[in-house]
């Protein structure tokens, strides 16, 4: 290496909390695929090619982002240079990529001791308001007074990955050792031959995966079916303790005389049997419905303790889109809000001041192979009655809108 050569990469965040929650989300793999470029880096596990996951470090995460391309006599030379032409056409931009040990990268993240404080704190502390958790991570280094600064540097093809880590005097530097990318192509996913497209509040969709998992299941079946012009979306899960079912559709629920009581106070005079504000509209649950067939049933499998491991992004997650392919393949991708490129509280305070401190977006994305559906008829007991439940449509539906979030997740 020329010692004036600069290197690859060199990127500065004022917060390693945001790097450590992204990152935690996809940590259920021994190794990561890296790929730099000039966008940032992207993270990618796989397990045995039937499931991967993806985590994109935009370069708006960082106060500082510099990246280098290596020019090809920096990494190995190949072929001999007969043809200086084509040389020259080639574009020397070659995106660095290498594998590392993600347990490592992420524990060399919270050396100082980062905590989360979604799992530190009870389920009514996590909720900001009634049905709404705060999964927002921006700001959150500030209140618990972690503003760590982090340096990630790459100076040449096949040197190690240098972590430094800065919080008050001290001063911390890890080098992770690089391996050769043992990268198989990945899941073809055909994002433009969609069967199903669902977007919905990703705690609704995390709330239903854990009360599905009491049952210990060994599969999850996704359902969707438009029935009288109304979306219907259900999860169903079956295991050796029996089987559950939850059920997503946009029919506001009329109130019930047996079960809702009388208002005790003026608030709850003025407002419906759900304690809804008679002037507030009733939101979707499923904010967006998009149906390939909608004269036919989708039900496709897959493996449920996989479907589990992406937990972790579920629950810090804003939004879900939940999109399946005419072959099959599951994508969920998981919007989740980090805090931008800013630089601790001063930079925080500035921005709130300019009007700009909403919170930027992220995504994670995982990728599903589904299962092979041996019984046609639905071994797990849900074919026959799947329209007495969840196909029935009763009161008025909504009209369903396009979401601005709607164009992010596609």
């Amino acid at each position: 290496m020329d010692d004036h050569d600069p290197p690859v990469l060199m990127a500065v965040s004022s917060s390693a909390r945001q790097l450590y929650l992204l990152l935690r989300c996809i940590a259920f793999s021994p190794k990561a695929h890296v790929q730099i470029d000039e966008g940032g880096l992207r993270l990618s596990v796989d397990e045995a090619g039937v499931m991967e996951a993806s985590v994109l470090l935009d370069k708006s995460m960082f106060t500082t982002y510099t990246f280098n391309a290596p020019s090809p006599s920096r990494g190995s030379q190949v072929a001999d240079s007969d043809d200086d032409e084509d040389e020259e056409l080639e574009p020397s931009t070659t995106a660095p990529t290498f594998q590392i040990s993600l347990p490592a990268l992420v524990e060399t993240l919270q050396i100082f001791g980062l905590t989360d404080p979604a799992t530190s704190k009870t389920s009514w502390q996590q909720n900001t308001s009634y049905g709404a958790p705060s999964t927002s991570f921006a700001s959150s280094n500030i209140f618990g007074g972690m503003n760590n600064l982090c340096r990630i540097t790459y100076s040449i093809l096949g040197a190690p990955l240098s972590v430094v880590l800065t919080e008050a005097s001290i001063r911390t530097q890890c080098d992770l050792t690089t391996y050769e990318p043992e990268y198989t192509g990945g899941i073809l996913f055909n994002r433009e031959d969609l069967a199903l497209k669902v977007i919905m509040r990703g705690s609704r969709f995390h709330d239903a995966v854990q009360e599905l998992s009491s049952t210990s299941p060994e599969t999850l079946t996704m359902i969707a079916k438009t029935a009288k012009g109304k979306p219907f979306f259900a999860l169903s899960s079956s295991g050796t303790l029996g089987s559950a079912r939850v059920e997503f559709n946009n029919t506001p629920r009329q109130p019930s005389v047996y079960r809702t009581p009388a208002p005790t106070n003026r608030a709850a005079a003025n407002a419906d049997g759900n304690g809804t504000p008679a002037d507030q509209p009733l939101e979707n649950l499923l904010e967006t419905f998009l149906f390939s067939d909608p004269g036919t049933v989708l039900r496709s499998k897959y493996n449920f303790s996989r479907i589990q491991k992406a937990t972790r992004a579920m629950s810090v997650a804003t939004k879900v889109s939940i999109r399946i392919d005419a072959q099959g393949v599951l994508c969920l991708s998981f919007m989740i809000e980090v805090e931008g490129g800013g630089s601790g509280v001063a930079a925080s305070t500035a921005a709130a001041a300019a009007g700009e401190g909403s919170p930027k977006h992220s995504f994670v994305d995982f990728w599903f192979v589904p299962q092979l559906d041996e019984d046609e008829d639905g071994d797990d007991g849900e074919g026959g009655d799947i329209d007495e439940t969840m196909m029935q449509s009763g009161g008025e539906g909504s009209d369903m809108g396009e979401d601005e979030d709607d164009d992010i997740l596609s």
